[in-house]
């Protein structure tokens, strides 16, 4: 079975061998303004009245304005990887084998170095300034020996890599030139689902092509990208368009071509894109600082659906729900606890988890926030200050002895000291048998049930009594490897 894939869209060329590598290559306040002339008229081609009446044809844009007057502000990226050694198989000549691996009926074949010539990518971008400050994706840049930046005029330019931000995945470029075209930066807070928007890059090297289609959603959280609320489109975006802008029909860039997702490895009609006012504030931090500095809270968050909704009192699903609380941590410092929902982050709605990861990224550490969190049926405020983002990871374990099913449906023990120790737990028991019920739910084996309903779990016992005193739906919260998450269960 073929696996669906996130792909980054750059496209990377072997160079001195005819094959094709994918090249690696590829830390925000102050706002980067750009302005620029008037939006260029992009009216629709009137259809021909037909002599004989008809219904009305609603007529599709035409773009050929927006792309005479934008599309020079739009760059082709190369990069150049150095030289790199490579191990090839070669049969040697027997005289230079050991002489019991002589006159055999069958062959050796022994690795030998090989030296490969550079490895070249290319990519997209586009200018934000007159004097050459240019913006693309931190993946088509990253790692590069050389960047050269060509312009529609067959201009090229060598570029220095001013910054990159690996967490948005966007990078600052800058080349030594002035009075460029440049493109007119719009607010995606105000892009509508539905609406057309214009996508120009070069895919699979095919310089300044250009494709449209519609905004088919927002505020996308993408697996390992929760940090930026990408922008879904289905204009074809392919290896090569990585970094190109994404425009809309008033000729305003309102994101940055990043992801496809895809099967094959080429556009299947979901493309996604890092909303401009991310990038833009990236920008604004990498000329100012040098990098890019990203909040964090320390918690993990899932989506409240229904069934949670209901175990946790909620009149309906939103915010976000807490699964986990690192120790130390601003969200810990703050009070936050397993089971709170967020509700508000300074007075903003949060409608759904997926809202809470960008909002506190794109703060300063340091900042003071108030959070609003639904706690036992009633609202609380907390006060936290932000922290700076930081990854991590970590693992889990089993072992044996067994015990009850029920309406449940899981046979658990609990945990070994080490198992404590190496998850962080104080209590918990490991789920080494699921079915029914739990089962059905998305229970695993390996899973860690830490709570029911909010309540620890310190025994097997506990747990039956949690179960036997629960209504229709139970709550449980699970450590799953390093991340903790609620999953309502509807018992049998």
């Amino acid at each position: 079975m073929q696996t669906k894939t996130f792909r980054r869209s750059a496209i990377a060329l072997g160079v001195a061998a005819a094959f094709a590598l994918g090249v690696g290559v590829a830390d925000h306040v102050a706002l980067y303004s750009a302005t620029a002339a008037t939006t260029p008229p992009v009216a629709p081609t009137p259809l021909a009245q037909s002599s004989t009446s008809a219904a009305p044809v609603a007529a599709l844009p035409d773009f050929s304005g927006l792309v005479e007057k934008y599309g020079p502000a739009v760059v082709n990226i190369s990069v150049v990887q150095g030289r790199k050694t490579a191990g090839r198989m070669q049969m040697p000549d027997d005289e230079d084998l050991p002489p019991f691996l002589r006159n055999l009926p069958f062959q050796f074949q022994f690795p030998q170095p090989q030296e490969r010539g550079p490895v070249r990518g290319v990519g997209s971008g586009f200018i934000v300034s007159g004097d050459g400050v240019i913006l693309t994706n931190a993946h088509v840049v990253d790692d590069a020996d050389e960047v050269t930046v060509k312009l529609t005029d067959k201009r090229e330019f060598t570029a220095k890599v001013l910054g990159v931000d690996k967490t948005t995945d966007i990078a600052v470029l800058k080349i030594a030139a002035n009075g460029l075209p440049y493109v007119k930066v719009g607010d995606p807070k105000t892009t509508r689902v539905g609406e057309w928007v214009v996508a120009i890059g070069q895919p699979f090297g095919f310089e300044n092509t250009v494709t449209a289609g519609i905004v088919s959603a927002k505020s996308r959280s993408l697996p390992g990208d929760s940090y930026v609320p990408f922008i879904q489109t289905d204009a074809a975006v392919n290896p090569g368009n990585s970094g190109g802008p994404l425009f809309n029909l008033k000729g305003e860039v309102i994101g940055v071509n990043s992801q496809i997702f895809s099967r094959s490895g080429g556009f299947q009609g979901l493309a996604f894109a890092v909303p401009i006012d991310v990038a833009m504030q990236v920008t604004g931090e990498i000329q100012q600082h040098g990098k890019v500095s990203h909040g964090r809270l320390g918690v993990a968050v899932q989506e409240v659906n229904q069934a949670l909704a209901q175990n946790f009192g909620l009149k309906s699903p939103g915010g976000a729900l807490v699964a986990s609380v690192e120790k130390g941590s601003p969200g810990a410092k703050a009070g936050l606890e397993p089971g709170d929902v967020i509700v508000k982050l300074d007075g903003k709605e949060i409608s759904r988890s997926s809202d809470l990861p960008p909002m506190i990224s794109s703060l300063k550490p340091g900042t003071k926030v108030t959070l609003e969190v639904w706690r036992n049926g009633a609202t609380k405020e907390l006060t936290a200050t932000v922290g700076t983002l930081n990854d991590k990871n970590a693992s889990v374990a089993p072992d044996r002895e067994s015990i009850a099913k029920g309406k449940l449906g899981v046979a658990v023990r609990p945990l070994t000291s080490a198992e404590k120790r190496d998850n962080e737990l104080d209590q918990g028991l490991v789920v080494e048998n699921v079915t029914g019920a739990a089962e059905r739910a998305g229970v695993r084996r390996g899973d860690v049930i830490v709570a029911v309903n909010n309540k620890p779990v310190k025994d097997v016992d506990e747990l039956k009594s949690l179960i036997e005193k629960s209504g229709k739906t139970v709550a449980l919260l699970v450590q799953r490897n390093d991340a903790r998450i609620f999953i309502p269960v509807t018992l049998g």
